[in-house]
């Protein structure tokens, strides 16, 4: 009999918004797959689920997911993580794959995913919380209410999309947005919109920082903003 393939989101950092359910399928499978960019790296996802699950016993597996700007070697990469997991199903173990935030936002799991359920694997999709939902409760504010709508972006490579998003949309949260901030900053200072914005960075991990976005401060990878064109009421 084959294994069953789960996917996990552990939630942005804390380990304590990892769910129950999450937690009660990581101590009943035979595999934990960790995805990481590099052979040796260490992982966020599994440094959140260690202080909080009983994961002795456990087969601990890296499967590599190359940040590469070759499509091709992209793909290539993921079959081969994809094929790693397999072979842990026919051997008849389960797996779970455990990934930063929500399962189904941006999430590499879904490129495995789709490869095993193709080929005709059980599977079960576990959410998580999101970097912008935790960071939202952090702040104490609301990301939308009433009949505002909201769109979910991630990591802009200039200013087009986001002033077509503003355009149609009354919130926009911009995931992976540290590297555009020189540019975004005056983008929103310009529309009159960098009062109504809040930068989340890094939520639920060291150097957490909720509060406004600011010319000359250093902001990393994990670093998200949420624009209210209506302003925080």
């Amino acid at each position: 009999m084959t294994g069953k393939l789960y996917g996990l989101g552990v939630g942005p950092g804390d380990p304590k918004l990892l769910t129950l359910k999450a937690k009660e399928i990581l101590e009943s499978v035979d595999v934990v797959a960790v995805p990481v960019k590099a052979p040796g790296e260490e992982s966020r996802a599994l440094n959140i689920v260690q202080p909080v699950t009983d994961l002795r016993g456990k087969e601990i597996m890296p499967v590599i997911f190359a940040m590469e700007h070759s499509v091709e070697k992209r793909q290539s990469c993921r079959k081969a993580a994809a094929e790693q997991i397999r072979e842990k199903l026919d051997s008849g173990k389960n797996v779970a794959m455990i990934v930063l935030g929500d399962i189904s936002v941006y999430s590499t799991y879904h490129q495995v995913y789709k490869y095993i359920r193709d080929k005709g694997y059980k599977t079960e999709t576990i959410p998580g919380i999101t970097s912008f939902s935790a960071g939202a409760a952090l702040a104490e504010i609301s990301l939308t209410e009433g009949n505002q709508n909201m769109l979910v972006m991630s990591s802009l490579k200039g200013v087009e999309a986001l002033a077509a998003a503003l355009a149609v949309c009354d919130n926009i949260v911009l995931m992976k947005a540290g590297s555009s901030m020189e540019y975004l900053i005056p983008f929103l200072e310009k529309r009159g919109l960098l009062e109504k914005t809040l930068v989340l960075g890094n939520v639920g991990m060291e150097n957490e920082y909720i509060g406004p976005a600011e010319a000359g401060r250093t902001y990393g990878y994990f670093t998200t903003l949420v624009i209210k064109k209506g302003g925080w009421l």
